[in-house]
């Protein structure tokens, strides 16, 4: 399986749901999006995360407990972009370098204020 620079990212966030303001964020939002991060190119070797901010957890693999609400694919820069802030969801979407299937009204409350902030040095 590849490795990502996405994986360490996923990690805190499974970290960060266990804070008192990862709680908040699954009170507020208690959806289940599922990831496909491909290592180079869209929709090849990709590797799946469910971020699920029903239960308040990240799993590497396939949702288990029915369809996801909204599932994203993307490559790992491009979601490292996303979910730091580099680069607006929405542009993303229209350049064509994040697919979603789902709800776009969902997909709408998957914003980088969801992520842990990495720490500054």
């Amino acid at each position: 399986m590849a490795e990502l620079k996405s994986d360490n990212l996923l990690e805190m966030m499974k970290f960060h749901l266990g804070t008192d303001a990862g709680k908040e964020l699954t009170k507020k939002i208690g959806l289940v999006y599922q990831l496909n991060i491909a290592p180079k190119k869209l929709g090849v070797d990709e590797v799946t995360y469910v971020v699920d901010l029903k239960k308040g957890d990240v799993i590497k693999g396939e949702y288990e407990g029915g369809k996801p609400d909204v599932i994203f694919s993307f490559k790992d820069d491009d979601f490292l972009k996303i979910a730091t802030g580099k680069m607006n969801p929405q542009v993303a979407f229209m350049r064509g370098l994040m697919k979603i299937k789902g709800s776009l009204s969902l997909a709408q409350k998957f914003t980088p204020d969801i992520f842990p902030k990495p720490a500054k040095m």
